[in-house]
């Protein structure tokens, strides 16, 4: 597998690029990952990156976006923070990563079995953590109010997991006019995905919201 370039990444659509990933997972979950020489692409990308994507993803370990996605060094910006969770150094590092360095897919990938999701579904409080699990608080207290469930069942967590990507994906291009402009001029497009831990499988599902 070539290092990309930036002749080669210009040249890919967003949809193309969001194949890319796509085709990844599936190279992952069907065990069939390309052989790359790591040691060569440190020296090809010495001088410069040209990734395709930018990844906002949950620091849990099963979670690795180079790996799920098969991506070499140089081909994704990614972005960890548990629950996957935005904020503005965060909505910055984005803004860098599609208006400077010219990556064409934002995605949002949350995961099953989440820990920030249990935690804010069941009122965990611990240090700075308490306030990082008030932001996934808000998707919780909405889903309460329209479906009566068990806070810590399966299907209510599940239910928080997608619904907290969905806020996040909102988020976005509501609080950063850069994104915003560079999905309406159709420079990249926002992504939503969740990646299944017992299954390796990663469902997507595209938005373009701009307002």
């Amino acid at each position: 597998m070539v290092t990309l370039t930036k002749e080669m990444r210009d040249f890919l659509s967003p949809n193309q690029a969001l194949d890319l990933l796509k085709d990844g997972n599936h190279r992952f979950v069907t065990n069939l990952k390309v052989n790359r020489n790591l040691l060569q692409q440190v020296n090809d990308t010495s001088d410069g990156q040209y990734p395709f994507a930018f990844i906002l993803s949950c620091i849990d370990s099963r979670t690795s976006a180079e790996l799920i996605f098969d991506q070499g060094l140089g081909d994704i910006f990614s972005c960890r923070i548990a629950g996957n969770i935005l904020n503005n150094d965060i909505l910055g590092s984005m803004e860098f990563a599609c208006k400077v360095a010219g990556a064409k897919v934002v995605m949002v990938l949350g995961h099953s079995e989440c820990g920030a999701i249990k935690g804010a579904c069941t009122h965990v409080k611990m240090g700075h953590l308490t306030g990082l699990l008030k932001k996934i608080r808000v998707v919780v207290k909405k889903l309460q109010k329209k479906y009566d469930d068990d806070l810590q069942s399966n299907n209510f967590l599940d239910l928080v997991t997608q619904e907290n990507v969905k806020n996040v994906l909102k988020q976005i291009p509501k609080e950063s006019k850069i994104i915003r402009d560079l999905i309406k001029n159709e420079k990249i497009i926002l992504v939503g995905a969740i990646y299944d831990i017992s299954s390796g499988k990663v469902d997507f599902y595209e938005t373009n919201q701009t307002k």
